[in-house]
């Protein structure tokens, strides 16, 4: 690829945060490559009125993240570390993105990512949905699409009951890296525990703790989710799920220009299996011959991540979360993260046209690729 400086690369613009870790990471594949830096448009310049895009330029959208003065402007709360206000995030998310992508078309410019496809992925219900339509293996669940809104513990406990769900994890409609999840058991005589990291202090505020801790009780658990239930619900099977060295195990396969590039296995003694939550780095050569031990395909699973993906062909990449059922048997796709790519030292899989590459400079790899072939195309 570093011939690649001989030719006219492709123009990239990023917006995302100028000190983000991905940001810093993209910019590193794109140098790798002998490409120039991307330019970077700041979120805030986004949501004050200040972006702009040039003519000939390719625009990746990245993570908001959890800048502070970010986190104001789209949840209107000062601390990121708060749970609330998901729903006006995801409310003005959704029209920053549009307004990039009507400034990208004023500009003359071309985007990687599609905001419609972006706003169907950061609402689960409706990314469960268009998984679900597409024959994507996927838990069941009485919210998908436009399913019952759960407007508080009341109409969770009664969806559960309707659908005979047990064990299911509530989810905030719009979160992310495990923000307001609760994995919920019911059980006879109307026991109930919750197993989550949200932490609520005395004023009823709550907060994401990087502490997993399990509330019991009905009314306990029942002020956490009537506190959850104004930014919007989603309710998913709790599927039980294989183990590593006794600890749940799922994957995050990251998909590049609809192939699966990059796969990491992340245990957990938790329900949540989150990094940042206390989650490690699994054995995937383990998850790999677990499977095949078990008279499952290692490609046809990495297939299912590629069908999921299909189901959102405007978006440059996607890091799907994959849940082996017990005995590496059976998959099915939890969720599908438009900004899941965040696996550093992780290079790419064998047969995937990745290998030696980090999951950015796959990403410059496959522009590259895409820029040559609209080339050729008006040659």
């Amino acid at each position: 690829m570093t011939g690649s400086a001989c030719r006219p690369g492709p123009r990239l613009a990023v917006v995302g945060i100028p000190t983000g870790r991905r940001v810093a990471l993209f910019q590193d594949a794109l140098r790798a490559a002998g490409l120039p830096a991307a330019r970077v448009v700041p979120w805030l310049d986004v949501l004050g009125g200040r972006a702009e895009f040039r003519a000939g330029e390719l625009v990746r959208i990245d993570s908001p993240g959890e800048d502070a003065e970010v986190e104001r402007a789209l949840r209107g709360v000062d601390d990121p570390t708060r749970v609330e206000g998901t729903r006006l995030w995801y409310e003005r998310f959704t029209a920053a993105v549009l307004e990039i992508g009507a400034l990208a078309a004023a500009g003359g410019a071309e985007l990687l990512d599609d905001p419609a496809g972006l706003a169907v992925l950061f609402d689960k219900r409706l990314c469960h949905a268009a998984l679900s339509a597409a024959a994507v293996p996927v838990p069941e669940s009485p919210t998908s699409g436009a399913g019952p809104e759960a407007g508080g513990w009341d109409d969770v406990r009664a969806l559960l009951a309707a659908t005979g769900l047990r064990r299911a994890f509530v989810k905030l409609a719009h979160g992310s890296s495990a923000s307001g999840v609760l994995a919920l058991e019911t059980a006879s005589r109307g026991r109930v525990q919750a197993t989550t990291s949200v932490e609520r202090d005395s004023s009823g505020r709550l907060f994401n703790s990087l502490r997993v801790r399990r509330y019991s009780g009905e009314r306990e658990v029942a002020a956490l989710i009537d506190a959850l239930a104004p930014d919007g619900l989603h309710i998913e099977r709790w599927l039980p799920k294989a183990s590593q060295h006794g600890r749940v195990a799922d994957l995050r396969v990251v998909v590049v220009a609809g192939r699966a590039t990059h796969a990491v296995v992340r245990t957990s003694r938790s329900p949540m299996t989150n990094l940042h939550l206390g989650g490690g780095r699994g054995d995937l050569a383990a998850a790999r011959a677990a499977t095949e031990a078990a008279g499952g395909c290692w490609t046809e699973t990495l297939a299912v991540c590629e069908r999921a993906a299909e189901c959102f062909p405007g978006l440059s990449r996607v890091g799907v979360d994959l849940l082996p059922a017990t005995g590496w048997r059976r998959f099915a796709v939890g969720e599908v993260n438009a900004f899941g790519d965040l696996l550093p030292r992780l290079t790419g899989l064998s047969g995937s046209g990745a290998e030696g590459l980090d999951t950015y400079a796959a990403q410059v790899a496959a522009v590259l690729s895409m820029t040559r072939n609209d080339h050729r195309a008006h040659a």
